[in-house]
């Protein structure tokens, strides 16, 4: 994190590029500390959520879909181990839906209280911005989105449509687009949303960093006492308009949303996930959904 009291512009950035920014539950943990920290700072008027290595974010890391729920009944898969015994440790108990909802309620208060977030939010997005990486994307204030930069929810083609701020969603995407988005999993480039206005712009992808920057130095000349009171408005505007219900909805959904029961010939990500490793379900998840359109 940066922050320069003498233009009134912080910055925080994702810092994972190597796993294309996708966020742990401690590196949102920290990242809501920031936040928490420069709400409190009167020398700041915006802040700048931007990523390393020229990737927004990824959303949350999925290298272990139930980290996010804290630790179960023992660490091992029950199964063979690597000496061609037995793991001695017991498998790992799926987490309850009191253990979910407990979870997912806090989880979601990080993504409200950023969109009531009292200082002007610019999103810096290039690249990817997907899942978490998505909705903060379109929970800013402002968003400069590079052309090619890929954007959507594929999580839900494993964890099910039920999955992120639905009512967001369906704000800012619009009905239809929120359906379709959310129902398929589908990723696009942002250039493809450009007539959909979902984004304050989007443009070339070498020139997101430096329009990001001018419209948080724009921003930065508004008084901070006006901000503040603008945000409320805007927030109390689409709370009555919008969002009735929406901090409940949006953590209930998910947190029975996520608990699915799969058919034979539906694909189980966490289940091929313990089978062929990370990387391997991803690739399978993507031949699993992937219809040549006629």
């Amino acid at each position: 994190m940066e922050r320069d009291g003498e233009t009134g512009i912080a910055r925080v950035t994702f810092d994972n590029p190597e796993r294309r920014n996708a966020y742990d539950p401690g590196m949102r943990r920290q990242l809501a500390g920031y936040l928490d920290d420069l709400a409190d700072d009167d020398d700041i008027k915006v802040v700048l959520l931007r990523g390393e290595g020229g990737i927004f974010s990824t959303g949350a890391d999925m290298g272990n879909a139930y980290s996010w729920y804290g630790p179960e009944a023992g660490d091992g898969s029950g199964g063979p181990a690597a000496d061609g015994g037995r793991d001695p440790r017991p498998p790992r108990r799926r987490p309850s839906q009191r253990r979910r909802l407990s979870v997912d309620r806090r989880t979601f208060d990080f993504y409200h209280n950023y969109m009531g977030y009292p200082k002007v939010t610019v999103a810096e997005v290039s690249g990817y911005a997907l899942g978490g990486g998505f909705e903060l994307a379109l929970m800013s204030d402002i968003s400069v989105v590079g052309a090619g930069t890929v954007v959507g929810m594929p999580a839900t083609r494993f964890l099910g449509p039920a999955l992120g701020t639905i009512h967001m969603f369906f704000h800012r995407l619009g009905p239809v687009l929120a359906r379709r988005m959310l129902l398929t999993g589908d990723t696009v480039e942002a250039a493809a949303l450009e007539a959909d206005r979902v984004f304050t712009e989007i443009v070339a992808d070498d020139q997101v960093s430096t329009r990001a920057d001018w419209w948080a130095r724009k921003v930065a000349r508004m008084p901070a006492d006006g901000i503040v009171m603008a945000k409320e408005a805007f927030r109390l505007v689409e709370q009555l308009q919008a969002y009735q219900g929406e901090e409940v909805a949006s953590y209930l959904f998910h947190a029975f949303g996520t608990n699915l029961r799969f058919e034979e010939g539906e694909f189980n990500f966490v289940k091929t996930r313990a089978e062929h490793g990370t990387r391997q379900a991803f690739e399978l998840r993507d031949a699993h959904f992937d219809v040549p359109e006629p």
